[in-house]
């Protein structure tokens, strides 16, 4: 029953840090966009000082519709993402 609860509790704390990661404002600059597809490919900016002038990560999202209209490559962007069955989809973003 101890062993329950310990996984139990294990398990809860992914879903939390999973909503708050979802609830995160990242920033990023459009490198892609794919309309077609509904997908974006988002260059992060890095967080702090250490390592900023190193370029971040691409990353590709899945975009809710109608998000992609108002952003063209090139644009920094912030972006908010949740991730639903391993996919990642953007569902708010904003040109800066």
């Amino acid at each position: 029953m101890r062993l329950a609860k310990m996984v139990l509790a294990g398990s809860m704390l992914t879903v939390i840090s999973s909503a708050t990661l979802a609830q995160q404002a990242l920033t990023g600059t459009v490198t892609t966009i794919d309309r077609i597809s509904g997908t974006i490919a988002i260059r992060q900016t890095p967080s702090g000082t250490v390592g900023a002038n190193t370029g971040g990560a691409t990353e590709q999202f899945k975009v809710q519709d109608g998000l992609l209209n108002t952003v063209h490559a090139g644009d920094k962007v912030t972006f908010s993402v949740s991730e639903t069955g391993g996919t990642k989809t953007i569902t708010k973003l904003t040109k800066q």
